[in-house]
């Protein structure tokens, strides 16, 4: 748990995982059947979603499956349209389908998909809450409390309002609203568009002759997580240990368990029970686990029992039921639908073409289906809003339950305005440069002040590096691959420049034996050696700066080396041209390469390799297995002296484990909605970026927190914050300046990023932010009012589990760090 957030965020909201519901229903989208290579049925649902206010059309497609709908989003352009076969071939095992889909014309459908979506999980929560006195042990005597204590009262009080429950008209989580047949009153909330009804074993019926309480058992029972509050029993004293055994509540169903002891005055102390079964959730507790702060409590507690009955609903018990439910209702409406005779065979027509191409002599009649068909979807929208069972009901718009907070994914306006082309690398220098090359030029952009150029365009930059515990920038600059050539400066020479300068007057930066550069990469920067690996084609160069971070820390007037910084180790040749190459901080020696080998990991068309950069000997890492195989990244995350790699591949996230002696898969994969371009590890989240949407997960569960659409983005450099760009309108001065993220389908309150209503994102000038990777970390807490002032700095889980079981994930979950072990005495 240690590597969940521990600011309280919710896990998969269901106003980003809802795709139909918020994107397609009540709009013209258009609804397939088929059947895959198994000879399974499945439905895929496509809408072209035309965002006016950020101008980044693309096509969302959703395929229901009996194993769950899967969802994707595709880059949409006018002059090139996608078959619906070819949206089809971007979902996993769905390239080799050999007949086309059926499209399906009845609106009927919208609401057998949307029941089809509904099977992910309720988006209102009823938890139990369960009193317990100190020293009572079997569920009989817990059960029996007639009534609790003043703290108990103050502990509801705080959870959320005493409701009566007769004629209650909102979310009752199974409770009777007719004839008080399960008591008088309950407590009820709203949490961020979510009503939950909490079973109060104090309110529910109470049976003087029967002893094991039936009545309340069949609530309590049957809830995936319950609250035990343990009192102080204060005629016990100290005799009588304050503690929790949840064998003690006998219950097939209950799953977690939140015991919650009351401390000093308006604190509370919090421990959590999971069953071995559940998977990894968040936010991770405290160290200690005592909260003096009330509201922030109530927050933390809360996002804690959503997320941990969503996580419930992946274990084998419930994910086998939700398949079987599935299983049985896609079959049922395939048989339906498939016997239609309406449909048409439309495997080879583009999706951007099937309605424009209606003959002109049914094209009113065209309309009017679809006319007909949005009603409907708009209907079974508003009703679904009305019942509650939407990720915005009318119990919950409104609400001022909210408290508002910000974001840790919060941007902040870095530069207004950035005029240069498009940019083409980019990296952080110091707390506020940026230094930018560009198609014009290379900039050197700092915050609150104008850009300069350094570098003219006949330098056309590639890739660039600010190395700061050296002192030196290095650039790989050329027309082509083939021209490339790697450049060495002092950070002292590009402050030191006034007027820009052009590549015939930099020839003396130029490193040896580097021409035909296509592509480097450096290990982390600040340990005992910087490395260097340079490819060119096939052909692999391995250098090392002679200096250590620590020597040039301490000694920072002596160490003016540039080009003759760098000694060259050794040079290999692979059997093809690397497409990305990850220096991974293992087997080195603190006192010379050649006592220990260094290890690459190589990314190829369709594979990675880990390779021996002094021996050229190679093993296989991982192999993509689809047609179209697009790697995006490959990065080294430590624990202790082992080596996890993050490998992300079109839609697919895979960790591999990496020692010296073997390659171990860890059997955990996640998916993006989108494919990215870049992939950013900011712990305790991991950010895919697009060239239009900014997609947050978790890197303990890969479950989804954020996601943001902005027209035209870029990641620019991760090293420290993270920076990037995308288009924007004119700069005010007097305008608060970040960026708003959508809260509900709905309803927006900060809306991202400022938008210009007259302008496309190619005439938009460029306008860079800026994420503090302090706000990401789980270690940050000094802009949370909440955050209780007796908690230390140091995070780590106070949670406990029933059972003990392997934790083959334990590097994302438990001591996984983005900095590697502290090499001899090296300073950074």
């Amino acid at each position: 748990m240690f590597g969940s957030p521990s600011t309280p965020v919710l896990e998969n909201p269901e106003y980003q995982t809802r795709w139909y519901f918020k994107y397609f229903l009540g709009k013209l989208h258009q609804n397939y059947v088929g059947v895959d290579v198994d000879k399974m049925p499945f439905f895929l649902s496509v809408v072209l979603n035309e965002n006016s206010n950020q101008c980044v059309p693309l096509y969302r497609a959703i395929l229901f499956k009996k194993a769950g709908a899967q969802k994707i989003s595709l880059p949409y352009t006018h002059n090139k349209v996608l078959t619906v076969k070819q949206i089809l071939s971007n979902f996993p095992n769905m390239e080799k389908v050999e007949k086309g889909p059926k499209e399906i014309f009845s609106p009927d459908i919208q609401k057998d998909l949307l029941l089809l979506e509904e099977q992910e999980g309720s988006v209102n929560f009823k938890f139990g809450v369960i009193y317990m006195k100190q020293g009572q042990t079997t569920d009989d005597e817990i059960l029996s409390n007639e009534s609790g204590s003043q703290r108990f009262e103050e502990f509801l009080s705080l959870l959320g309002d005493t409701v009566r429950l007769k004629g209650w008209d909102k979310y009752r989580g199974g409770l009777d609203i007719k004839g008080d047949m399960t008591g008088k009153y309950s407590v009820y909330t709203i949490y961020e568009g979510h009503e939950i009804m909490f079973h109060v074993s104090t309110l529910l019926p109470y049976s003087r002759d029967n002893r094991q309480q039936v009545e309340r058992k069949r609530h309590i029972g049957n809830d995936i997580v319950n609250i035990v509050f343990l009192d102080v029993n204060d005629t016990l004293g100290t005799d009588v240990p304050l503690q929790f055994n949840p064998i003690c509540i006998k219950s097939q169903f209950t799953h977690i368990f939140a015991v919650v002891s009351p401390e000093a005055t308006n604190s509370y102390r919090l421990s959590v029970f999971s069953d071995e079964a559940v998977p990894l959730f968040g936010p991770s507790l405290p160290c200690p686990p005592v909260f003096k702060d009330a509201q922030f409590f109530r927050e933390f507690l809360l996002v804690k029992l959503m997320n941990s009955e969503k996580a419930t609903f992946e274990t084998p018990t419930f994910s086998r039921k939700r398949e079987r439910t599935l299983d049985m209702l896609i079959k049922d409406l395939y048989a339906e639908h498939v016997t239609d005779a309406r449909m048409t065979m439309l495997n080879r027509r583009a999706f951007s073409d099937v309605l424009a191409d209606t003959p002109k002599h049914s094209r009113l009649k065209e309309d009017s289906r679809q006319i007909e068909f949005v009603r409907i979807g708009q209907a079974l929208k508003l009703e679904a809003i009305v019942r509650g069972d939407a990720p915005t009901s009318l119990a919950s718009a409104g609400s001022s339950g909210t408290i508002l907070k910000r974001s840790p994914w919060e941007a902040n306006c870095f530069y207004p305005v950035f005029p240069a082309g498009s940019i083409q690398s980019g990296d952080s220098w110091g707390e506020n440069k940026l230094v930018l090359a560009t198609e014009d030029g290379v900039y050197v952009v700092e915050d609150g002040l104008s850009h300069r150029m350094i570098f003219d365009r006949t330098l056309q930059v590639r890739q660039l590096s600010v190395v700061e515990p050296h002192g030196i920038m290095l650039i790989r600059a050329g027309n082509s691959n083939r021209e490339g050539k790697v450049y060495v400066f002092r950070l002292s020479q590009i402050d030191a420049i006034v007027e820009c300068r052009s590549r015939y007057e930099i020839k003396e930066h130029r490193l040896e034996k580097t021409r035909g550069t296509h592509l480097y990469a450096l290990s982390r920067t600040g340990g005992s050696r910087l490395r260097m690996c340079v490819a060119i084609g096939r052909k692999l160069l391995l250098f090392q700066w002679k200096h250590s971070a620590a020597w040039t820390a301490w000694c920072p007037a002596n160490d003016t080396d540039t080009v003759d910084g760098f000694t060259f180790l050794w040079e290999l040749l692979l059997n093809e041209s690397p497409s990305m190459i990850t220096v991974l901080d293992c087997g080195w020696n603190q006192s010379s390469p050649s006592h220990g080998d260094i290890y690459l990991c190589v990314g190829y068309k369709n594979h990675w390799d880990i390779v021996n950069g002094r021996t050229g000997i190679a093993r296989h890492l991982h192999t993509v297995d689809s047609a179209k195989a697009h790697l995006v990244a490959a990065l080294d995350l430590y624990e202790d002296q082992e080596v996890q790699l993050l490998l992300c591949y079109n839609h697919t996230c895979h960790f591999q484990k990496i020692n010296e002696d073997s390659i171990t898969n860890i059997e955990f994969d996640f998916h993006w909605n989108s494919v990215p371009t870049d992939i950013v590890c900011a712990f305790p989240y991991v950010i895919a970026f697009t060239s239009n949407t900014m997609e947050i997960r978790l890197v303990v569960n890969g479950n989804l927190v954020h996601t943001m659409t902005m027209p035209k983005l870029q990641l620019l450099t991760s090293k420290n914050d993270v920076f990037f760009s995308t288009t924007s309108p004119e700069f005010f001065p007097n305008k608060t300046e970040h960026l708003t993220v959508e809260i509900k389908s709905t309803e927006t309150t900060k809306l991202t990023p400022p938008q210009s209503p007259n302008a496309s994102p190619e005439l938009r000038p460029l306008r860079l932010y800026r994420i503090p990777i302090q706000t990401l970390s789980r270690h940050s807490n000094s802009e949370h009012k909440y955050v209780s002032s007796g908690s230390t700095d140091t995070w780590k889980s106070s949670d406990f589990t029933l059972g003990v079981p392997e934790q083959p994930r334990v590097s994302r979950s438990a001591t996984s760090s983005p900095i590697p072990p502290t090499k001899g005495n090296s300073l950074n």
